[in-house]
């Protein structure tokens, strides 16, 4: 990955190596909070850089709330 300066403006050919190389990333399975801080950017620039890419976003995981959580996922 290219070496950005922190709050740097990320433009042109250069933001579209940035996304491409993190969705590949993403898409192997890293998370966004890895990509974000293997790159010194946020997870915010990251998550969008992602989105506007057409990336689909995988959902947060983790354990659910409770049976009324598991319930309504069984229903769903």
């Amino acid at each position: 990955m290219a070496d950005l300066k922190k709050g740097s403006r990320v433009t042109g050919a250069e933001r579209d190596k940035l996304a491409t190389d993190l969705k590949k990333r993403y898409d192997g399975g890293e998370s966004i909070r890895s990509l974000a801080e293997s790159s010194g950017r946020s997870y915010g620039f990251v998550h969008r850089i992602l989105s506007e890419s057409g990336t689909t976003l995988r959902g947060r995981g983790g354990a659910t709330r409770g049976a009324r959580a598991e319930a309504k996922a069984k229903s769903a």
